[in-house]
């Protein structure tokens, strides 16, 4: 349980200094969209090696792929609601990104902790704490946009940080006894989300504001990944 509270704090904490990076230091519009394409290419790597690959290899073909279908559907359909229907812009997008893929995702964080070494679980947790800062830090920066004060917005992402480390806690403790072909399901469904969240939010935005460069942070953002994924024994 210590190891799962201290991976907690740390990659929920990434949100908190993100939001706080996006409130009160400078951040130029290229620097944010390089940083937001880099969290997406890690993001791109390890939900595919993390997530959908060891659920394929331990459970169902058939069940993994309706799982990432059904994730990214369910994203899909919250993030038009967000912005269509509840008029969530000017950073509201990538919260809602962050909150509607972060819960299973965060429930997959907790998952791959139960019986995990140190190393093991480093890939996920390192590719979520890449994805969390600088998307804290373009969402909570696009938010002062809507005449919010700063203490609001970061007490809105302090609230999120605080789901996710819930739904992290929630997955190490209540889903131990679950099947192999449930914890799957789970991933996957984590998986579908954040996949959907990086075509509709992600790399979008980076592209926005940083043009061909985010090409390159993308690429970066896989490798860094791969890096972590190799620490972890898993080869990517």
């Amino acid at each position: 349980m210590m190891m799962t509270l201290i991976v907690v704090a740390v990659v929920s904490g990434a949100l908190l200094l993100g939001a706080a990076w996006g409130l009160y230091a400078p951040l130029s519009k290229k620097t944010e969209g390089f940083l937001v394409a880099l969290a997406g290419g890690a993001l791109l790597l390890s939900v595919t090696s993390e997530l959908i690959q060891p659920s394929i290899e331990r459970g169902s073909l058939t069940i993994a792929a309706l799982a990432v279908l059904s994730g990214a559907g369910v994203f899909t359909l919250a993030d038009w609601l967000v912005k269509e229907k509840w008029g969530g812009g000017s950073g509201g997008g990538l919260l809602a990104a962050i909150t509607l893929d972060g819960v299973p995702e965060n429930l997959a964080l907790g998952v791959a902790l139960i019986g995990a070494g140190p190393m093991e679980v480093a890939a996920l947790a390192g590719s979520i704490l890449l994805s969390n800062l600088p998307e804290a830090a373009g969402g909570a920066k696009e938010m002062r946009g809507d005449g919010r004060s700063k203490a609001k917005i970061f007490a809105l992402w302090a609230g999120t940080a605080a789901l996710l480390s819930a739904a992290a806690i929630a997955g190490n403790v209540l889903l131990e006894g679950a099947s192999e072909s449930q914890l799957g399901a789970i991933r996957c469904f984590a998986a579908g989300a954040v996949i959907a969240s990086l075509a509709n939010e992600v790399f979008p935005q980076a592209f926005k504001e940083d043009d061909y460069w985010a090409g390159l942070a993308t690429a970066i953002g896989a490798v860094l990944a791969f890096l972590l994924g190799s620490l972890g024994g898993g080869g990517g």
